[in-house]
């Protein structure tokens, strides 16, 4: 009756292979799982982190421009091509709209289930043991809806009216401009590369003048597009299976390379 590495063999016979077989609940699976679970809470922390370091600067910025400029107002950063340009949009990303106040509604509960269902697919992503290429781009997706979905939430409750020449009060004395799931996205980032009269050859639009890059966005809408964008060109390399992603699928590539080992100490 004999013990190895804290399984029992009763005939002292098994071999290495046997033994890590049967140690689901020995020391090398218990050493696995700890070295599992260390990697998945690491990458979780990491992503986690990314996401709250977007959010302090996506709602920093919005809530500074917020109060402190008037709806139209701009300034440049970068000569002409970098300003910053505030404007609201009670629709999607790059100020696209989603009609009147019941589509609004639709689009901010959308938001929020949004953001409920990519919690789940982030923390899939990194239990699985997916690319870290992958991890970040989900957190930059996630970081960009929640900072989005947090002006639909709470702007209209705790800031007054933006407009023209008026410059909008944070949590002013007769309450907000709108009602939970209502608020306004704020949005600051312009960057008119190229500003100009088109080519009169240039079909259709010749002649006419011509802005690039004319949508105004904001940092979470450029968490989001970063993300899918960076998702799509890497797809074939990160949108894989791990093979190696838990401690029941390291097992068999431990289990071969201890059993290569014993062949060649048997042939040697």
């Amino acid at each position: 009756m004999v013990f190895k590495n804290g399984i029992f063999d009763p005939n002292g016979s098994m071999d290495g292979c046997e033994i890590l077989a049967n140690d689901k609940y020995g020391a090398w699976g218990k050493l696995l799982d700890l070295t599992f679970a260390k990697r998945f809470a690491l990458k979780k922390k990491y992503a986690y982190l990314l996401i709250a370091l977007i959010l302090v600067a996506d709602q920093t910025l919005k809530i500074w421009v917020k109060t402190h400029m008037a709806l139209g107002d701009e300034f440049p950063v970068i000569g002409h091509w970098f300003r910053i340009h505030f404007i609201e949009n009670e629709g999607m990303a790059y100020g696209l709209q989603f009609g009147g106040p019941s589509g609004k509604l639709m689009l901010s509960l959308f938001r929020l289930a949004a953001v409920i269902f990519g919690f789940f697919v982030l923390h899939r992503i990194i239990r699985e043991g997916y690319p870290k290429g992958l991890v970040i781009c989900g957190a930059l997706i996630l970081a960009g809806a929640i900072g989005n979905l947090l002006d639909s939430m709470f702007y209209g409750l705790i800031f007054s009216e933006s407009d023209y020449g008026v410059v909008a009060h944070l949590f002013p004395k007769g309450g907000g401009y709108a009602g939970f799931l209502h608020g306004k996205v704020v949005d600051m980032l312009y960057f008119p590369i190229y500003e100009g009269f088109l080519p009169r050859w240039i079909p259709f639009k010749g002649g006419e003048y011509f802005i690039f890059f004319q949508p105004v966005f904001n940092i979470s809408d450029a968490s989001i597009s970063v993300g899918v964008i960076a998702i799509l060109l890497f797809q074939k390399r990160w949108l894989h299976k791990p093979v190696a992603s838990s401690p029941a699928n390291a097992e068999p590539a431990e289990q071969h390379s201890l059993s290569s080992s014993e062949n060649q100490s048997v042939g040697g």
